[in-house]
């Protein structure tokens, strides 16, 4: 489709990079990975789509309306290039969407009733994990890529999906160590309650933490929640022996 200069593949690479900082916006972040993919190649629109936890694709951003509701077409009629792309984790490359009737028998009319004349597809993927795909589509009889095009756009939606999953790993790291943390601080509540118990009762503090699980049980209440009880309320720990 067009050449593109090292010095504006590097802008777009680090844009991308640095979209990934804090306070991230994945929408924010999806726009305008397609707005970029769009004007990298002189493309005419470009359109993408994500897995959801269930592995069932979802319209995400598309650089314009027309483009948007090719893909919810698409995802609707469960044909289409980002449907293949995302299935093979392979690109699908310089298809004439004239004569692809066969091979999309909807979405190929569909997408030549809205002007355009090829597309193709690339997956979101790192390594063997693939979790969306980008449609790019072209309105001219010069929107095939050349073999520099390919490895440009490829290389662009990878480096969007590795931020991705990162950012998702930094996600699942916070609530991991939130729980952690949590699990650290009900820990810590629940030795004190230990304590308490085994101090008002005459127990030894295995009979205490006995005591105090079989009371949550029986009440139907977190053990954390008694603990937090027995130290709030200095009495609560004889009435829990008595029960």
């Amino acid at each position: 489709m067009t050449t593109v200069s090292a010095e504006r593949l590097a802008a777009i690479f680090v844009e991308a990079a640095d979209t990934l900082v804090d306070d991230f916006d994945l929408i924010e972040f999806l726009h305008m990975l397609t707005d970029r993919a769009t004007h990298l190649v002189g493309a005419a629109a470009t359109g993408l789509v994500m897995a959801d936890p269930r592995g069932r694709l979802e319209y995400m951003a598309a650089s314009d309306e027309s483009a948007k509701l090719l893909e919810l077409f698409q995802l609707q009629n469960e044909e289409g290039p980002c449907l293949e792309a995302f299935t093979r984790g392979q690109p699908v490359i310089n298809v004439d969407l004239a004569e692809a009737s066969g091979r999309w028998p909807r979405f190929a009319p569909r997408a030549t009733a809205a002007g355009y004349r090829s597309v193709h597809a690339f997956p979101m993927r790192v390594r063997r994990q693939v979790i969306g795909a980008m449609n790019v589509f072209g309105d001219t009889k010069g929107g095939d890529f050349t073999e520099g095009d390919i490895p440009i756009i490829q290389a662009l939606t990878d480096i969007a999906a590795i931020g991705l999953l990162q950012e998702r790993t930094i996600r699942q790291g916070e609530i991991l160590t939130e729980q952690l943390q949590g699990a650290l601080n009900s820990r810590i509540v629940i030795e004190q309650a230990k304590g308490a118990v085994a101090q008002a009762c005459g127990l030894p503090v295995d009979e205490a933490f006995a005591a105090i699980r079989t009371f949550a049980r029986n009440h139907n209440r977190k053990l954390t929640d008694v603990a937090h009880a027995i130290t709030a309320q200095p009495g609560l720990a004889e009435r829990i022996i008595s029960r």
